[in-house]
């Protein structure tokens, strides 16, 4: 074991230096939120707090097997059946931003949709900046591949020295297509090039759930809108390919309920949110295939092994 004195400030986990509130709207359920991110004690990870709900069922802590709904988002719940929904965008933002415990505070059954990306949530993170604690940050090193499929979807997680998504989309659609994308996730590679990355549907799906009183909220302001092969708002697309950048978004958000960073690598194949969550599901539940240790040894770890071989 590393002495103290060998570690620095970013082998510490960090949690919010201070509050800071955000207004917007739930996309599915259209409802105005008001949501609170504060700090948090090390090693309490991300936990969701209901002001509209009893204070006895007003917790929700946000963990890969307290998903109980993964349609059109990624949905959480406590025992006593509450829920916060539409969590993914702020998940990916807080975890890849170096944001390793948080309560979340709100009014509300969903997180807010604001423009349909993670940005917004970056920015407030870098508002109110970020705080080291007295816990070292951990890390589950994936040993043996693991695989999960589903109606011509996969996922997979496999060994790798760091953390890095292969993702690749397929749509009849001639404005996505296929695109695919293989990327080291970091904090400044997600804030530069994977943040801003927006949401996105088809109108015509859209209709339909306004009218089965679905995604409520949803619009022109909080999505990439398509309709007969074309992008229907006005200010175009962020990126070429922001549809597979926003897909790697979703899926840094679910494989954050792991409640530890990831040293391997995933591939998604048409994967979404109930593919991810078998996926760390199934890793969670094999545990012959990872370990855990602090982050900083593995670092150190690997940074000898490469010494050694350049040295060979």
């Amino acid at each position: 074991m590393l002495s103290n004195s060998q570690y620095s400030a970013s082998d510490y986990q960090h949690t919010l230096k201070d509050s800071v509130t955000i207004i917007g709207r739930g996309l599915h359920s259209g409802l105005r939120v008001i949501m609170t991110l504060m700090p948090a004690e090390a090693n309490s990870g991300y936990v969701f707090m209901r002001r509209d709900v009893t204070p006895l069922r007003a917790e929700v802590p946000a963990r890969w097997n307290t998903v109980v709904d993964t349609r059109l988002s990624t949905t959480v719940a406590n025992a006593f059946g509450t829920r916060v929904s539409t969590i993914e965008h702020l998940l990916a933002a807080l975890s890849t931003c170096g944001v390793h415990n948080a309560r979340i505070v709100l009014d509300a059954p969903e997180v807010p949709i604001m423009d349909g990306s993670a940005a917004p949530f970056v920015g407030l993170i870098d508002m109110v900046g970020r705080e080291s604690q007295a816990a070292l940050i951990q890390a589950i090193i994936i040993d043996k591949p693991l695989i999960v499929v589903g109606q011509g979807k996969h996922a997979s997680l496999l060994p790798a020295a760091e953390f890095s998504v292969d993702m690749s989309i397929d749509f009849d659609d001639s404005v996505i297509g296929q695109q695919t994308m293989d990327i080291k996730v970091d904090e400044a590679i997600f804030s530069e090039q994977l943040a801003a990355a927006r949401t996105f549907g088809f109108q015509e799906q859209l209709d339909t759930l306004h009218k089965l009183d679905l995604a409520k909220g949803g619009g022109l302001n909080n999505a990439v809108l398509i309709k007969d092969n074309k992008v229907l708002n006005e200010e175009g697309l962020r990126f070429k390919d922001e549809f597979v950048r926003h897909k790697i978004l979703d899926a840094l958000g679910d494989i954050s309920l792991v409640g530890a960073s990831i040293i391997g690598k995933f591939i998604g194949r048409r994967s979404g949110h109930q593919l991810n969550n078998q996926l760390i599901r199934t890793l969670m539940n094999n545990e012959e295939c990872w370990h855990c240790v602090p982050l900083v040894e593995h670092r150190r770890q690997n940074q000898q092994m490469q010494w050694f071989a350049s040295d060979s």
